[in-house]
C-alpha cells in the first residue's frame, strides 16, 4: 500500500533517520521540500546563489531514495523577501526570488525536482512587501506553466477569498488550478474542490478524518521540519502513516487510501508512483 507524505523537510535533527521512522510506520513515498537559504548558511546576492541550496537538497533526496521513494520540491520560500530584503532591499529581494524560481524551473526540466514552492508571507507585512510577494508568486506560476510542474504554496492562513484570489492569479498565466497545491491546508475539501486548488491537508488532530468525510480530493502532509530546537514540529515523521491506518480502522478501504496517497499525487505532480 502506498502512503505518501506530501510535504516534509530534513534539516539538522534526525535527517535520514526521520525517513527510517516514516518507513517503519508504513510510509512509502515522500515529497521533500528545501528550506530557506539561511538554513544552509547561504546569503544570496543573486538567484544563482540558490544553486547551492538546490544542489544540496537534490543530493539529500538522492540519499533518501535508498530508504523510501523520495521526490524533490525546490522552495523559494516567501519569507525570503524579508530575510534577503533586510540586507539588500525588498525590490532587489523580489528580483532575486524570481531569478531563483527560474533556476528551480530548470532543475524541474532536468528531472532533478518535480515541483517548486512559492507563496506569500503568513505574517503581517507592509503593502510594498505584499505587492512584491504577489509579483513573485505570479512569476512562480509562470515558471510552473512553462515547465509543466505543480507549485506548492506557503501562504497566509486559509480563507476562501484568499484562495480564490490566488486561483485567479494562476488563471491569468494559464496554469491549471489543480497544479496549485495549498500546503498546510485545513480539511475543507469541498471548498477546495469548488475553487480548484488542491489541498495538502495537515495530518494533525482529526484533520484527515474530517477531510475524508468530505471526499477524496486531497493529499496529506506532516510539514515535519526536523529542527533540533523543535524536534517534533510541525508533526512527527510517523504521523501520516498513523493517520492513514486510522482511516482504515474507521472503515475507509485501501482504494480510498490509494486515491489520496497515490492517484492524487500522480495526477497533481505528474509522477508515476
Amino acid at each position: 500500500m502506498i502512503i505518501t507524505d506530501d510535504h516534509m523537510h530534513l534539516y539538522n535533527h534526525l535527517r535520514l533517520k526521520a525517513l527510517e521512522q516514516f518507513k517503519e510506520a508504513g510510509g512509502t513515498h515522500v515529497l521533500l521540500v528545501s528550506l530557506l537559504c539561511h538554513h544552509y548558511d547561504v546569503r544570496p546576492n543573486s538567484g544563482k546563489d540558490f544553486a547551492e541550496v538546490f544542489d544540496r537538497h537534490v543530493n539529500l533526496v538522492e540519499k533518501a531514495n535508498k530508504i523510501v521513494k523520495a521526490y524533490a520540491v525546490l522552495s523559494v520560500h516567501p519569507a525570503e523577501i524579508t530575510v534577503i530584503g533586510g540586507r539588500l532591499g525588498f525590490e532587489r529581494a523580489a528580483e532575486i526570488m524570481k531569478e531563483a524560481l527560474d533556476l528551480a524551473g530548470k532543475y524541474v526540466e532536468e528531472g532533478k525536482a518535480i515541483a517548486i514552492k512559492s507563496g506569500r508571507p503568513h505574517y503581517p507585512v507592509s503593502k510594498q512587501i505584499w505587492k512584491l510577494s504577489n509579483e513573485v508568486l505570479m512569476h512562480a506560476f509562470e515558471v510552473a506553466k512553462d515547465v509543466g510542474c505543480a507549485v506548492q504554496l506557503h501562504t497566509e492562513s486559509y480563507t476562501k477569498e484568499g484562495m480564490i484570489e490566488i486561483a485567479e492569479m494562476a488563471d491569468r498565466v494559464g496554469l491549471r488550478r489543480k497544479k496549485v497545491v495549498k500546503h498546510f491546508s485545513p480539511p475543507r475539501v469541498k471548498e477546495f474542490e469548488e475553487i480548484g486548488i488542491f489541498p495538502s491537508v495537515l495530518a494533525g488532530n482529526d484533520n484527515v478524518l474530517k477531510a475524508a468525510e468530505q471526499g477524496d480530493r486531497f493529499m496529506v502532509e506532516t510539514d515535519y521540519i526536523d529542527d533540533r530546537k523543535r524536534p517534533g514540529a510541525v508533526l512527527g515523521p510517523k504521523t501520516v502513516p498513523r493517520k492513514i491506518r486510522e482511516l482504515l480502522e474507521r472503515g475507509y478501504d485501501e482504494d480510498f487510501v490509494y486515491k489520496i496517497c497515490a492517484e492524487n499525487v500522480a495526477k497533481v505532480y505528474g509522477v508515476d508512483l
